[in-house]
């Protein structure tokens, strides 16, 4: 940080030079590491309804010809010019000292945004955030800082104030501290969904069931996430074990998740593989559309703590599985309605015990899953997503 004391910030945003030149924003879209998450869905949610003619988006992958790459291989790409050594990883804490590391290449960013006429850098994630929201001040472009995490972020409490001109969050609940210098410049605006999405449950019910060799009677569990602490997978699978017996049916926890996100190494296949009784574990890998394999689970468990708003959630709502959730973080918002059930935190009990009931209660469960479905398609649409961020983009481009 100290290298960076003499450097003069850019006088003349590039955001100005598009307004005068009547050329498309440019917004740059970096992202960390190469795992893909909800946040890239949400990205690419958002570029599929951009007017061209008006914003020209540019991705910048940490790892060229990697799998964000590749995810987002129908737009302009350019190479991060200073990526790091080791990639952070996702969703873990960004200390001090991985923070100062993180900015070991805000020259060369900055330079780069500067060359390419970037007019609003648009960061999505916390690894991103680290190492984009200085060099795009020192640049003279414009920061959005779309926050996917929880409010007691030290980057969000800390460094937006200074360096974001505008923050979105994907929830109330991740609104920075209300009367703090960030809160003035915060506002919600839901992730992007496609509402419109369909899967055969019982189709996909069939290919998992014969995946893990199941009997057809077997109760189907999902967690969908990065295996990290805050998203309590071996609380998942506590619950799993638990509501094997509670009911007289063989129950399955099913893992999906990138194996390389984890905070866990070989701890968390060897607690699946340990799980005794009427209940088993399975790591199931990434699969994707995440939506289906969804629709193939009879229940979507997410004992996560402080959960922001979580895509599967929503995407289990679109799908009508049913949702039991923490009563922490966003969930609470995200099943207003009586759109799912709600548990204590880290009560694994709890949690097993309300789903034997939805198991015992078919015409309650499917009440409640069509009154999901309904509720996400009114509130979560793509088409309003980016309305509201592009109106954000207009307001810093006039600003």
């Amino acid at each position: 940080m100290s290298g960076l004391a003499g450097t003069q910030l850019a006088s003349a945003p590039p955001v100005g030079r598009a307004r005068a030149q009547g050329r498309p924003l440019t917004i740059c879209f970096p992202f960390s590491g190469d795992e893909l998450g909800g946040s890239h869905m949400s990205v690419r949610g958002l570029l599929e309804q951009l007017d061209p003619s008006r914003y020209h988006a540019l991705i910048v992958p940490e790892r060229p010809g990697g799998d964000i790459a590749e995810f987002f291989a129908s737009w302009p790409q350019a190479a991060d010019p200073a990526p790091p050594r080791q990639s952070l990883v996702p969703g873990a804490r960004i200390g001090p000292a991985k923070a100062l590391g993180a900015l070991a290449g805000v020259r060369a960013r900055s330079r780069f945004l500067q060359a390419r006429g970037v007019d609003i850098v648009h960061s999505n994630d916390g690894r991103s955030h680290a190492a984009w929201a200085l060099a795009a001040r020192l640049a003279g472009s414009r920061l959005l800082w779309h926050h996917r995490g929880d409010p007691s972020a030290r980057g969000l409490r800390y460094v937006a104030p200074l360096l974001a001109d505008r923050i979105l969050t994907v929830s109330r609940f991740s609104l920075p501290a209300q009367g703090s210098r960030a809160a003035q410049r915060a506002q919600v605006v839901h992730s992007p969904f496609d509402t419109q999405v369909e899967a055969s449950r019982e189709t996909m019910r069939a290919r998992i069931l014969e995946h893990i060799g199941a009997p057809a009677n077997a109760v189907l569990c999902g967690y969908f996430g990065n295996f990290i602490e805050r998203k309590r997978p071996l609380g998942f699978l506590d619950t799993v074990e638990e509501l094997g017996r509670l009911v007289d049916r063989p129950v399955h926890g099913l893992l999906f998740g990138d194996p390389r996100n984890t905070e866990y190494g070989e701890l968390l296949p060897e607690r699946a593989a340990r799980i005794g009784g009427n209940a088993r574990g399975h790591m199931m890998g990434f699969r994707s559309p995440g939506h289906a394999w969804l629709a193939g689970c009879d229940v979507l468990l997410v004992p996560a703590a402080r959960e922001p708003l979580g895509r599967t959630l929503v995407e289990a709502m679109l799908v009508k599985t049913p949702v039991v959730a923490t009563r922490s973080g966003g969930n609470p918002e995200a099943l207003e309605g009586d759109c799912g059930i709600l548990c204590d935190l880290d009560d694994p009990v709890g949690m097993a015990r309300a789903v034997a009931r939805l198991l015992a209660e078919p015409e309650q469960r499917q009440a409640m899953c069509l009154r999901a479905q309904v509720v996400a398609r009114a509130r979560f649409s793509r088409e309003h997503h980016a309305e509201q961020v592009a109106s954000v983009y207009t307001e810093l481009a006039m600003s």
